[in-house]
């Protein structure tokens, strides 16, 4: 039995049964004859299907939004905009589809040569709880508008919005079995990877969760796309506009209570601004509010089950035993973390080295331009950094010097369905998003027609 327990009043608020071997079985041919039909539709049919799980997704975002924050607790403001961000990339690839996946004609010396991209089948997403509709869709919309079936396995503590995904693409009139939500734990994982009915796998989680799939997959020479989370800095030099460098990186580092694989966690500071910038920084998350995850009011709820609040607390404390100061916060109260700031923080620590997922972040300051790089790289993860600067042009001479999936300037790192999203390093390897996300499980067929 999965349980949805609310991190907020510790509330048991649903409950579901596990598919058994041969319910599981029947889903898979389910998935498969859907598929067999799907493939066949046209990028019309589709996307007037895709229009309309948009309009679905807007037309119920509160109700969804609701059941976001009862099962993890994001601020239900917060929950409302991910729901939002789900019509938008369905209605992008709603839009995009068709031309992302034309004939690619190349000159050769064949009368006609070109690529055709073709589905694989049904793909396999295993997704976490941290944004429980905004990972789903983003791997569902390209995949659906290519004519792959999707199947679902979710947190089990996000079960209720895995079940309502579901009903969305169901009440937008999709055929049945192009996606459907499974119900299962994860020792039902590697079975389902082996199953022939399933072609690829995506998966956004931990390495050794990531780690495992690969290796499952790669046993069935399966291709996999892996989104393995992040450490992401915050580099704020000397020439920042302050304030703007303040107010974004506290959004980057406290939406979703801190909970994000894209979120920055790292700030690197310039000496020369570093008292300036900390008093600031520290000024606004002050004025974070902290409370019920319901009330439109606040910013800061509650982390998404206790162990992982404990998980972060002992990090801070490692942190601080070490030396880092504690600036603000580093208390716990059940799942409730402070929203917390430490200075003094070198690369031997916890909250440097470590990926933090939740509301705490630790100050480290550097002297130049090439210290600043080398400790955005200090990092065994490589899934994105902001920079923050009015010298545009040098920074962009300097881009490819950073070891990550993707460099934001003046803005916090974040996932738009018209780019690339995806790192390098442990943080994964494949893109979703974009044209490049909507051909990663596709068959790249050349074709080639001979003059006679």
């Amino acid at each position: 039995m999965k349980k949805s327990v609310n991190p907020y009043n510790g509330e048991t608020i649903y409950e579901f049964k596990e598919l058994n071997k041969s319910q599981l079985e029947d889903r898979l041919k389910v998935a498969h004859e859907a598929f067999l039909n799907w493939k066949k539709t046209s990028f019309s049919e589709r996307s007037e299907l895709m229009t309309k799980a948009a309009d679905e997704l807007k037309k119920n975002s509160k109700k969804y939004a609701a059941i976001i924050t009862n099962e993890m607790g994001k601020p239900i403001s917060q929950a409302i905009a991910e729901v939002e961000k789900c019509a938008w990339v369905c209605e992008y690839y709603a839009e995009n589809a068709k031309t992302q996946l034309r004939d690619e004609i190349i000159d050769t010396d064949a009368a006609k040569s070109y690529v055709s991209y073709e589905p694989l089948g049904t793909i396999l997403a295993v997704m976490p709880w941290n944004y429980p509709f905004w990972q789903v869709f983003r791997f569902a919309a390209p995949n659906l508008m290519a004519g792959n079936v999707g199947l679902l396995k979710h947190a089990s503590n996000v079960m209720k919005s895995a079940e309502m995904i579901q009903e969305v693409f169901e009440n937008a009139g999709f055929p049945k079995g192009c996606f459907q939500n499974l119900i299962v734990g994860t020792d039902k994982i590697e079975a389902l990877i082996e199953n022939p009915i399933i072609k690829a796998v995506t998966l956004t989680g931990s390495k050794p969760a990531g780690a495992s799939v690969a290796t499952i997959a790669g046993a069935q020479i399966k291709k996999t796309v892996l989104e393995l989370g992040g450490s992401n800095a915050l580099i704020i030099f000397k020439d920042a506009d302050l304030d703007k460098a303040v107010e974004t990186s506290v959004k980057a580092r406290f939406q979703n209570t801190g909970q994000s694989c894209i979120a920055g966690k790292r700030l690197l500071v310039h000496e020369a601004i570093a008292n300036e910038f900390q008093e600031k920084f520290s000024m606004k998350v002050r004025e974070l509010k902290s409370g019920d995850p319901l009330d439109e009011e606040t910013h800061i709820g509650v982390m998404a089950r206790e162990d992982l609040a404990e998980e972060l607390e002992k990090q801070v404390n490692d942190s601080v035993k070490m030396g880092a100061k504690i600036v603000l916060g580093g208390k716990r109260n059940g799942t409730y973390f402070e929203p917390t700031i430490l200075s003094d923080v070198t690369v031997e620590m916890p909250v440097f080295k470590e990926e933090t997922f939740g509301p705490a972040i630790g100050i480290t300051t550097f002297k130049n331009e090439k210290e600043a790089i080398e400790l955005s790289n200090n990092s065994d993860f490589g899934l994105g950094v902001s920079i923050f600067t009015k010298s545009i042009e040098s920074i962009e001479k300097l881009v490819t010097q950073f070891d990550e999936g993707a460099v934001f300037v003046n803005e916090l790192v974040k996932s738009d369905p018209r780019l690339p999203f995806g790192g390098i390093k442990i943080s994964g390897y494949g893109r979703e998003l974009s044209s490049h996300g909507i051909k990663e499980f596709m068959n790249k067929k050349t074709v080639y027609i001979s003059k006679g």
